[in-house]
């Protein structure tokens, strides 16, 4: 069986690195160092699984990239990571909800969490294309 798509996206390569580490066993993982270098990533390649974006980065927002990929591919499930804690996010619950982001997680992040994490959102993934 081939492996689901992960997107990882972070301006700070460290983190890039590190998902990229985190992850490749699993998953075949695509890495983008901006918002608009994951959307290109997403015409030249096509759906993720999962998408783990920064939320601060320059060009648009994590929650911006979400929605942008949501509209196109409404399965793909994100993962938003972020340097504020969770009450300053909650304002754009809305903003949450349109982007279809499965959980925010407060950097820094713990390996394991976010491993047992992404592989709740990818058995969500798969039950969401079998039903569609």
């Amino acid at each position: 069986m081939s492996k689901l798509r992960l997107m990882v996206v972070d301006d700070e390569r460290d983190n890039l690195d590190l998902l990229y580490r985190t992850f490749r066993r699993e998953f075949q993982v695509h890495r983008a160092e901006s918002p608009l270098d994951a959307i290109a990533l997403l015409d030249s390649e096509g759906e993720m699984a999962v998408i783990i974006t920064d939320q601060s980065m320059p060009e648009m927002t994590g929650l911006e990239l979400l929605s942008k990929a949501r509209v196109r591919f409404p399965h793909t499930i994100g993962i938003l990571l972020t340097g504020y804690s969770e009450d300053a996010l909650e304002a754009s619950e809305d903003m949450m909800n349109k982007a279809n982001v499965f959980k925010c997680i407060s950097k820094p992040f713990d390996t394991q969490d976010l491993k047992a994490l992404v592989q709740k959102a990818a058995e969500i993934y798969q039950t969401n294309k079998q039903s569609a």
